[in-house]
């Protein structure tokens, strides 16, 4: 009983597709390096890593809940354990009120500045699973809540938020909502069925060009942001190989396919290392 309780939970948590915390914890560890004008200490990577975990394993119980009665009519999420009834909904938000406070006492170890930001990043989190009722673009809810690492990254190095920490997160939410179009475009035809609004709906025709805007965007903005603070030659590399990367995910998603825009999705965490590596090496070797 408690192994397949456990197995439960993890399927919950999502724990065997890594992608989703993976496109969390790239831009927040680039915001480490960068608020730290290179490596920050394993300390703090181990936080954020950590942190990055519980926090999207968190919010994934807060959207199943939030989401069961809709999930059940979308063929990708109908057996997902608080919908097909395995997890009732009190179990789902206690697991993820766990996860959250598991994440806050990491937190905890690093400063004033950074305990203060989590709060306005669980208010995001929580608030998104409800901006798919109310906004035709959630999406950017979204992108707010997958980037707000990069200012709590700012504030624990450098305890406080400067206008460098604003604009690569603007830069990371059109990335965010570049690659959770992709994955709205995969359930396109559910969502419009029971009344869901996505990017995808909103945008119509429009989806495919508006995605490579914001790839285009995003790696333009993290570009200029970064002149000046890194080695110019590797950002430039990093930078052109994630264009690249963005360049074959059009060749995905331009037929509209369901597998191909989901692979697209599935792998957007590699654009996102490509970055991270960009930072890396960029700092290292200015």
């Amino acid at each position: 009983m408690l192994r397949e309780k456990l197995a439960l939970y993890l399927d919950l948590v999502r724990w065997n597709r890594p992608a989703g915390w993976l496109l969390l914890l790239w831009p927040t560890l680039s915001a480490l390096w960068i608020a730290s004008h290179g490596f920050p200490g394993w300390r703090l990577v181990a936080i954020f890593t950590l942190g990055t975990i519980l926090m999207r394993s968190a919010g994934c119980c807060i959207n199943d809940v939030a989401d069961r009665e809709f999930d059940r009519h979308v063929k990708r999420t109908a057996q997902r354990p608080v919908t097909r009834g395995a997890v009732s909904a009190r179990e789902a938000l206690a697991l993820g009120a766990v996860l959250a406070l598991l994440a806050f006492a990491l937190v905890l170890a690093t400063n004033a500045a950074a305990i203060a930001w989590s709060f306005a990043a669980l208010a995001i989190a929580i608030a998104y699973p409800w901006a798919k009722r109310l906004v035709s673009m959630p999406q950017a809810v979204l992108g707010v809540a997958f980037s707000f690492g990069i200012p709590m990254a700012f504030a624990a190095v450098q305890s406080r938020v400067p206008l460098l920490a604003w604009l690569l997160l603007l830069g990371n939410l059109f990335w965010v909502v570049a690659y959770d179009t992709e994955y709205a475009m995969v359930d396109r035809d559910d969502d419009l069925r029971i009344g869901m609004k996505t990017s995808a709906i909103t945008l119509g025709r429009a989806d495919v060009p508006v995605v490579m805007l914001c790839y285009a965007i995003y790696l333009g903005i993290w570009a200029a942001a970064l002149a000046g603070r890194a080695s110019p030659a590797i950002i430039f590399i990093a930078t052109g190989l994630a264009a690249v990367q963005a360049a074959w995910h059009y060749t995905l998603i331009r037929g509209r396919a369901r597998e191909g825009c989901f692979k697209a999705f599935r792998l957007n965490h590699w654009l996102g290392f490509t970055v991270f590596a960009g930072v890396v090496a960029g700092y290292a070797l200015r």
